[in-house]
């Protein structure tokens, strides 16, 4: 049966009915440059169509591994303060905090005035930072923008 079927129940004419959100639809095939992936097509649009392309695309950009990851030092080091230093200094609150993953600095996220995390890699050449709040385990490839 087609997403959309034609149906002699009733009077004996045609009813058109949609069909079941459980109907198995054809795969589909997924590529991100690297990456080629066959699933079925989530059941939404009549025609068969995906709802959401994008997200699935993105999904897969963010399990991406770059290569400046294993240069990182290990163990990772140890945080140079509590907090965004340069915030402290002008008077600022920072947001969120963000670690940088080769030398320990923290600096602000680019939601605080000041971005003092982005401007610490445009400055030094850092690639990887991770957020410095906790319960967050995300890290953040800056040269591939790629959350690693």
């Amino acid at each position: 049966m087609s997403p959309t079927t034609t149906s002699n129940s009733g009077a004996g004419t045609g009813v058109l009915r949609a069909a079941p959100a459980t109907t198995a639809l054809p795969a589909t095939s997924i590529n991100n440059g690297n990456t080629s992936i066959d699933r079925p097509v989530p059941a939404g649009r009549a025609d068969g169509r995906p709802c959401d392309p994008p997200t699935r695309r993105f999904s897969l950009a963010i399990m991406s591994e770059c290569l400046h990851v294993p240069a990182l030092p290990r163990p990772e080091p140890e945080p140079r303060s509590d907090t965004c230093p340069e915030c402290l200094a002008v008077g600022s609150h920072p947001v969120q905090l963000r670690k940088c993953l080769v030398c320990g600095h923290v600096g602000c996220c680019d939601s605080s005035p000041y971005q003092h995390a982005t401007r610490h890699f445009e400055e030094t050449g850092h690639p990887v930072m991770r957020s410095f709040e906790e319960g967050e385990k995300w890290q953040w490839c800056y040269v591939d923008q790629l959350i690693v």
